[in-house]
């Protein structure tokens, strides 16, 4: 038989506290069982075996990578890069770059916003005639 229901606020209020309660106990015990859970170790130690076997084997390409023609250009090609912006040589041939870039942009927006000159006037008269 199912208990009666109270009518009293207070008494609802309360039960609905203790139902709060309640459900914030229940779902500590839940967590802490799952998290305590045989599955749940075993499957962390699966993750960090994978994870482990995961870092064997990029070192290991890495090191293959590093020692083969591919990389060995690699490195050829930083060295060289290195050297040139040590150089200046990157850095001259961006200024120029940019400052070409800045003065072609100067040059339109100047010849955009510069005031139009006023037709010919045998030009407006040859215009009105049409």
């Amino acid at each position: 038989m199912p208990e009666p229901t109270p009518t009293n606020p207070e008494s609802v209020s309360g039960d609905l506290a203790d139902e709060f309660r309640n459900l914030g106990e229940n779902l500590k015990t839940f967590f802490q069982s799952a998290w305590e859970s045989e599955e749940r170790k075993k499957l962390q130690q699966e993750i960090e075996a994978g994870m482990a076997e995961l870092g064997k084997s990029l070192n290991q390409a890495a090191s293959e990578f590093k020692e083969g023609p591919a990389g060995q250009q690699l490195k050829t090609d930083f060295q060289d890069l290195h050297a040139r912006v040590r150089s200046g040589d990157v850095e001259n041939k961006i200024r120029t770059e940019l400052l070409s870039v800045l003065r072609t942009v100067n040059t339109e927006l100047e010849r955009a916003f510069s005031p139009k000159p006023p037709p010919d006037s045998a030009e407006a008269d040859n215009q009105s005639e049409v």
